[in-house]
């Protein structure tokens, strides 16, 4: 039985709420996952990183055994490996790798967010999960006036950016290595997600992203 202590529950925001049950099916899955997993985080996720920054990082959504244990976006799973690698060189992160939401790393003009806050079962948020969850991220990019550049990873990541953005696909076809400008302020680059399967399967090599990593932040002048 476990005997140690839940992570702390993250405050209310205007774009994060720790109680949201709005989704039936995830509310029901998280609170399965909590009694499979008493110390799992098994709440809505968090984003984390620089409170203004230049970059906006957005993932598809919590990975089951990496940030819906830990609490922290890309932590603690196979996913995060590349992506905090990638962030530490650049400089945008104080460490190189992200194991648990305690560990002390802090990010440096960047911020992770995700398209969905809550796990969703194997990995695949219903089209109507993303529209309620999208008004989280509609607000949080409001919110964030310092950000300039938009890195979507994934094409359900780069469609949940326009959707809160009040853009139509069909005008920004994702692609990797793809630079669209959102307005007069932001761009918005696409990369192909960094999870385990494209990452072994060459889909994504460390070399493509980084390529993309680096060109985000030429834009974002950091």
């Amino acid at each position: 039985m476990f005997t140690g202590v839940r992570p702390a529950k993250s405050k209310r925001t205007e774009y994060y709420d720790p109680d949201c049950t709005q989704c039936p099916r995830l509310a029901e899955f998280l609170a399965e996952t909590h009694h499979r997993h008493p110390d799992y985080f098994a709440r809505p996720v968090p984003s984390f990183g620089a409170a203004a920054p230049r970059i906006l990082i957005v993932g598809l959504a919590p990975g089951m055994h990496g940030a819906n244990r830990t609490g922290r976006p890309f932590t603690g799973d196979y996913a995060g490996i590349l992506l905090y690698e990638t962030l530490h060189e650049l400089g945008l992160s104080t460490g190189s790798e992200s194991v648990s939401a305690d560990d002390g790393l802090e990010l440096r003009n960047a911020r992770i967010a995700n398209a969905v806050k809550c796990v969703p079962p194997e990995n695949k948020p219903l089209p109507d999960e993303i529209r309620r969850c999208n008004a989280y991220l509609k607000t949080e990019l409001l919110t964030l006036k310092s950000v300039r550049v938009v890195l979507a990873l994934g094409r359900i990541a780069h469609d949940g950016v326009l959707l809160a953005q009040g853009l139509k696909r069909s005008q920004f076809p994702f692609g990797h290595g793809r630079e669209h400008v959102l307005d007069e302020r932001r761009y918005l680059v696409d990369s192909y997600h960094c999870s385990r399967y494209n990452t072994s399967t060459k889909v994504l090599t460390p070399e493509m992203f980084k390529k993309v990593m680096a060109r985000a932040c030429e834009l974002a002048g950091v």
